[in-house]
């Protein structure tokens, strides 16, 4: 038999993007149901970024001291060219105000730190949508274990891949042609490197260390393969192997860390983005269904504003939808008034702070992983320091409170 479930709000995806959405609308008092079709919350991509911008996101739901606590602050950005083997440019994180807070924070312990604040029973595991339809004012999602699930309200956080966003008309996401090879290793000891976000750049490549707390490490390394280096990515061991090949000029301090990575810790995926054109003509929002986080901005990592964007897109939807809920209506077509009204205000507020980030990302990243001698020339002599500047402007910024 059918079982039928009904919901105010539904979220697909336990991700950043879902659980800071669910997050926000939790401390504002309203209820939202999280579906992830993993058993488990997905912790893949081991640690990412955190900047100015994304720490005022997580302060705004309420976790930011939480991680606070777990993980290192980081000083500054320190670049160096393996080409000529000297540095090209260093900034701090210290600006007139005082500091730019920049932490390098574990995915799983920042997915965890959102799902432990809702409430139990929020997050429905093993529950995939297979299937989306309209009923009046109402949403019908089809789950593959059966069951039917009737909103009022419905929310893509579900990814790259996301069936919401090929609802809203959406086209799949772009491949860029570059890959990135991401790893993360935890010492028996102290690594005793400072806290610093080290990247390097070669010819046709860009790789990065930075610590995470006093014994982890987290490392990346993008590159643009040929049709047979794509094969390197099934096949962790050679992989490794070609990482390493790639970095031999990088100093041995740094490298060992990606010498200690365990095979299973080697992670390498297609880098993918969303034309900004897209956001501009599309649909972010339509009747009573919108797309949040990687759902709505894939973007390249060069800039590492990706889940931060996420992070801020989930306060900002949260205060405009909590909106739509304040009031009991007089009737469905009062509310769904509301709901409609709210969702376009979100999705007016978020649409050029990601085209922005979009678009900067992906030139950036065009710069730093040129295989061309003139430009990788520019890059290290001229644009370095402006490069690296990018990192911190984009950063700030301030979604807002929940209220």
């Amino acid at each position: 038999m059918e079982t039928v479930i009904q919901e105010d709000i539904v979220i697909v995806g336990a991700g950043i993007a879902g659980l800071t959405t669910s997050l926000g609308l939790h401390r504002l008092g309203v209820r939202s149901l999280v579906l992830e079709s993993w058993d488990s919350l997905r912790v893949s991509g081991f640690a990412l970024t955190i900047w100015e911008n994304a720490w005022k996101a997580l302060d705004a739901v309420g976790v930011g001291d939480i991680l606070r606590h777990q993980h290192q602050q980081l000083h500054g950005n320190v670049t160096t060219s393996l080409i000529t083997g000297q540095q090209t440019s260093t900034t701090s994180f210290k600006n007139n105000k005082g500091k730019h807070e920049v932490r390098c924070v574990r995915r799983r312990l920042l997915l965890e730190a959102l799902a432990n604040e809702l409430p139990s029973g929020t997050i429905r595991y093993l529950s995939k949508v297979v299937a989306i339809e309209e009923s009046g004012f109402f949403k019908i999602l089809h789950l593959a274990d059966g069951t039917t699930i009737k909103t009022k309200v419905l929310i893509g956080c579900d990814g790259v891949n996301s069936m919401v966003a090929k609802w809203l008309s959406f086209k799949e996401a772009s491949y860029t042609g570059r890959y990135a090879t991401r790893g993360y290793v935890e010492l028996n000891k102290n690594h005793e490197i400072e806290p610093m976000f080290m990247q390097y750049f070669g010819k046709g490549f860009r790789a990065g260390a930075i610590p995470c707390d006093e014994k982890g490490v987290y490392w990346f390394f993008t590159w643009t393969p040929t049709s047979k280096d794509k094969e390197l990515a099934q096949d962790p061991a050679k992989l490794k192997d070609y990482v390493l090949s790639k970095l031999e000029n990088m100093p041995s301090d740094v490298r060992s860390f990606i010498e200690k990575t365990e095979l299973d810790a080697f992670q390498s995926t297609p880098l993918r983005y969303r034309h900004p054109w897209e956001l501009i003509m599309g649909n972010i929002s339509k009747n009573n269904v919108c797309v949040v986080g990687d759902a709505l901005h894939p973007m390249t990592p060069d800039l590492g504003q990706g889940g931060c964007c996420a992070l801020e897109d989930g306060v900002v939807l949260a205060r405009c939808l909590a909106e739509a809920f304040f009031k009991k209506p007089n009737e469905e077509k009062e509310e769904y008034k509301r709901i409609e009204e709210s969702l376009k205000k979100y999705a007016k507020e978020r649409r050029w702070r990601c085209i922005d980030l979009i678009s900067t990302a992906y030139i950036v990243g065009f710069i730093q992983q040129s295989n061309s001698k003139f430009v990788n020339f520019i890059r290290d002599t001229i644009l370095a320091t402006f490069l690296a500047v990018q990192l911190l402007k984009k950063s700030d910024f301030d979604c807002g409170q929940l209220k």
